[in-house]
């Protein structure tokens, strides 16, 4: 991999790096870090890297070390706001729905959590998260499947409790 090429990477991948990892760990200086500890890796590997594998490389690189973020600290931060016009239903809503969301979502499997992120969000085909996350096909199609139908239990659930509390 060239130099203008390892640019080209930094232009057209940290913003997607930074958001999934942002997704997976609620942390914004942890996610900083990651793309900064990914893009460090990459340069040092250029020379074994090919550009047209650098995504992969880059977004199975950040994977990892957002594991082994997790495996060494054992913590997670979730700092969600309310909208500053929080007076507004509309905007109220949204933010119990975004919660109501999230909350779901913590409760998935760390390889659930992923997966989803990488397909929902950051738009991957299911080749490209078996290839970043090591997985098989089958599996991957697999753990988005349940981690979705988790999903969709739990906001069932919370749905059901919303409403038997307001009666």
């Amino acid at each position: 991999m060239t130099t203008n090429e390892y640019n080209s990477c930094v232009e057209n991948f940290a913003d997607g790096i930074f958001r999934f990892v942002l997704k997976l760990s609620h942390n914004e200086a942890d996610a900083k870090d990651t793309v900064q500890n990914v893009f460090e890796k990459l340069w040092k590997k250029h020379a074994q890297v090919q550009f047209e594998t650098a995504k992969s490389y880059l977004f199975t690189s950040a994977y990892r070390d957002w594991i082994d973020q997790t495996r060494k600290i054992k913590r997670m931060y979730f700092s969600d706001q309310l909208p500053e016009n929080g007076t507004d239903e509309v905007a109220t809503q949204e933010f119990e729905n975004r919660e109501w969301i999230e909350k779901a979502f913590v409760h998935l499997p760390e390889i659930q959590k992923s997966v989803i992120l990488l397909r929902d969000y950051e738009g991957y085909s299911y080749e490209e998260i078996a290839d970043i996350t090591g997985l098989n096909l089958s599996q991957v199609k697999v753990y988005i499947f349940r981690g979705r139908k988790k999903m969709q239990s739990a906001l069932q659930q919370t749905q059901i409790s919303k409403i038997t509390t307001q009666m």
